[in-house]
């Protein structure tokens, strides 16, 4: 069902009419790292660092297949994975937080991906982003998770004007209720990769342009 478009007066207002426009555009509202699990899916966050989805997904088969769970995971040994997750780039750094995250699942957690924020960040290669991926995908809980697509988006359209991620976060925490984070910043995503490229952007034929600052202007 086509959106009726109306001008929104402030972030506030311009964020829930977003929002709004997003849902009827992409009602659906998917992460596309492919995931059966809270383990599956926090070791793919962590190899989506500097890396595209798509090729994420090229690695992560080979990787659960040979390391189903944390107790597989946090015994093996780093050369092994580093092979298999090495066109993710920075695969050393990627297999160390990978072996110390699952460790870290097994000894204080038993075994389980935690659901409190506070509980992931404290693992090793996790995040804000990557906590708030988890808990929005998998647990269904609050969590409105910040990368390159949803700070971009959201300083073009007017959202925000700050440019950490936390800041970004907070400050679009006031203007949804928690249970729409999760599918607000995935929205966002698959509309930065689909229509409002980095370098760019189809104003054209956004759904959002006439209410975009930035339309018209790649910045």
């Amino acid at each position: 069902m086509a959106a009726t478009k109306r001008r929104p007066n402030g972030a506030a207002d311009r964020t829930v009419e977003v929002a709004r426009r997003l849902e009827g555009l992409y009602p659906e509202a998917i992460c596309e790292l492919e995931h059966r699990n809270a383990y599956e899916l926090l070791a793919a966050t962590i190899l989506s660092a500097q890396c595209t989805d798509a090729r994420v997904n090229m690695v992560t088969p080979s990787l659960f297949a040979k390391y189903p769970s944390p107790y597989d995971l946090a015994v093996a040994k780093p050369g092994d994975v580093e092979k298999i997750i090495r066109s993710t780039g920075f695969y050393q750094n990627k297999t160390k937080s990978l072996i110390g995250m699952a460790q870290a699942l097994i000894e204080r957690f038993d075994g389980e991906v935690p659901h409190d924020l506070d509980d992931l960040v404290t693992i090793p290669g996790v995040g804000r982003k990557t906590g708030n991926v988890v808990r929005s995908v998998v647990f269904d809980l609050p969590g409105l998770p910040v990368d390159t697509h949803v700070g971009r988006l959201s300083r073009r359209l007017g959202l925000t004007r700050q440019d950490d991620p936390v800041k970004v976060e907070l400050e679009l925490n006031r203007y949804l209720p928690g249970e729409e984070w999760g599918s607000f910043s995935l929205r966002l995503i698959l509309h930065g990769r689909r229509v409002c490229d980095a370098r760019k952007p189809r104003c054209d034929e956004c759904t959002l342009a006439d209410i975009c600052p930035s339309a018209g202007k790649a910045r």
